[in-house]
């Protein structure tokens, strides 16, 4: 768990592992997996995240997974004597990154309902489209925030994006509705 304060993890677990060069997925697979945790690579091979109950269960049972693939991996408790915001500033920026592709995602969002509604196309199927689109952008958002444990500055400004994208499709919304009570 970070410290209230400085919003530091109080600790980090390592994962210092090898796998087969071959075949090369083994060493894909890995890489997403951690990916999807969040983790951070402090160099190769090692992987790292905030120390928590849940981040160590998944590590654990990683590290179980590349010692059956033939592999050799390694689970460490430690605390940085130094370099500590530099982790942070990793961990940071990756999600980052993440929010960054988010907001990315939601302008295309809007491009899209820009150009269905400068062409007048207020469908019900076009509604449903951009329904799902902005589902998976929540969905894709709450899976990131999850991973946030350090609270990334761009997480405010994705959160304002995704808003924009739920105004505008509400007010798309409206306009196929009135469509609809036209009679087109």
């Amino acid at each position: 768990m970070p410290d209230q304060k400085t919003n530091a993890p109080r600790g980090w677990l390592l994962l210092i592992y090898r796998v087969p060069p071959e075949p090369t997925r083994l060493r894909a697979t890995v890489w997403r997996r951690l990916k999807g945790l969040g983790a951070v690579y402090l160099q190769n091979s090692v992987a790292t995240l905030p120390a928590a109950p849940a981040a160590e269960r998944a590590l654990r049972k990683l590290r179980h997974e590349i010692v059956e693939m033939g592999g050799t991996a390694q689970l460490l408790t430690s605390t940085a004597l130094v370099g500590q915001a530099d982790i942070v500033a990793t961990f940071q920026a990756a999600r980052d990154d993440e929010y960054e592709e988010i907001v990315d995602k939601c302008q295309d969002f809007l491009a899209e309902i820009e150009k269905e509604t400068a062409a007048e196309h207020f469908t019900y199927a076009e509604l449903e489209e951009n329904e799902e689109d902005l589902t998976k952008l929540r969905n894709w958002l709450a899976k990131v925030t999850e991973r946030d444990v350090l609270a990334a500055p761009g997480r405010a400004e994705t959160l304002r994006a995704l808003e924009r994208c739920e105004r505008v499709l509400e007010e798309y919304a409206a306009k196929v509705y009135a469509s609809d009570a036209d009679g087109h």
